[in-house]
């Protein structure tokens, strides 16, 4: 058996021919929005004083890290479908599974540090400040780095262990862990084993992070006296609330559950949401509710004269 083959073939949506251009074209503008986007939530936070609290501080780590994310994947991909060259190296595709794990992970644990920012905000706004001081934030982001790091090194290390022969097809649009394993001749039980303790733990970890916190907040919430705090509180939390269940939601659906790898095709239409559609939604998310951020862009726009 071949273990360093030199190339592989992404096969993903390749049964639809007709659709291929579309792809390219719905692929590539969905990754200038989720750029453009990002960016524009990354300069309003950096250009305003107000907004350097340790709520923005996540907020700008986690538009660097999705436009990174989205970075990795979708312009390859509107590549792939646009001029149909679907090959990819085995170190291109091994690289691509690296950068891909390490910013999902992370993803997955700055939601979850996100939440316990809420969380201390809203049940203790008193020592808010002095818990959430600069040094704790910075540990956090860089500690969701490190485990990003663990995992991704787990994840591609056991994957790229395998043995890889025959047609060498990938029945994806990019070089996720379950559909490389899928294309290799091995025995892949201990890997979808290691698969599911690891990813299981992770995403049941930090969801658990974000359960217990808005289990309190919703308790505090609740026991406010008067209701312009409670309206105050909850659309603080809200949009959280909305990015978490669609990134919790789609990615357990993918990795944490048995037979996440036995459907090629669910698969790849799953993955489009995590990798294209919710790094591009997240600075809406967290914007068009978001009374600072939009004050804060009308005051920029009146300083550069457009009002």
């Amino acid at each position: 058996m071949e273990n360093h083959t030199k190339e592989f073939i992404l096969v993903g949506f390749k049964s639809h021919p007709g659709s291929q251009l579309l792809l390219s074209v719905v692929f590539s503008t969905m990754y200038v929005v989720t750029v453009a986007g990002n960016a524009f939530m990354i300069l309003i936070v950096r250009m305003d004083s107000k907004l350097h609290t340790p709520m923005y501080f996540f907020l700008e780590n986690l538009s660097i890290l999705d436009i990174c994310y989205s970075s990795v994947i979708t312009p390859k991909a509107a590549l792939t479908f646009s001029l149909g060259r679907r090959i990819i190296s085995y170190n291109g595709c091994a690289s691509q599974m690296f950068f891909f794990s390490l910013f999902g992970t992370t993803e997955a644990f700055f939601l979850a540090v996100m939440a316990y920012d809420r969380f201390t905000a809203i049940c203790n706004p008193l020592l808010y400040q002095i818990i959430m001081n600069k040094r704790l934030c910075v540990f956090m982001v860089v500690g969701s780095y490190l485990s990003g790091c663990i995992n991704c090194t787990i994840q591609t290390g056991f994957t790229f262990s395998l043995s890889f022969c025959g047609p060498k097809e990938i029945n994806h649009f990019f070089c996720d862990v379950p559909a490389v394993m899928r294309a290799s001749c091995s025995d892949t039980l201990v890997n979808e084993i290691v698969m599911l303790a690891v990813c299981g733990s992770i995403i049941v970890g930090t969801a658990l992070v974000v359960f217990i916190s808005y289990g309190y907040i919703i308790i505090t919430i609740v026991q406010m006296p008067s209701a312009e705090s409670r309206r105050k509180a909850v659309s603080t939390c809200s949009s959280h609330m909305l990015a978490v269940s669609l990134f919790f939601g789609t990615v357990f659906f993918m990795y944490a559950q048995p037979g996440a790898t036995s459907s090629p095709e669910k698969s790849s239409t799953i993955s489009i949401l995590y990798t294209v559609v919710i790094p591009m939604l997240n600075p809406f998310i967290y914007t068009l509710r978001n009374k600072e951020v939009k004050g804060s862009l009308k005051k920029q726009l009146k300083r550069k004269g457009f009002f």
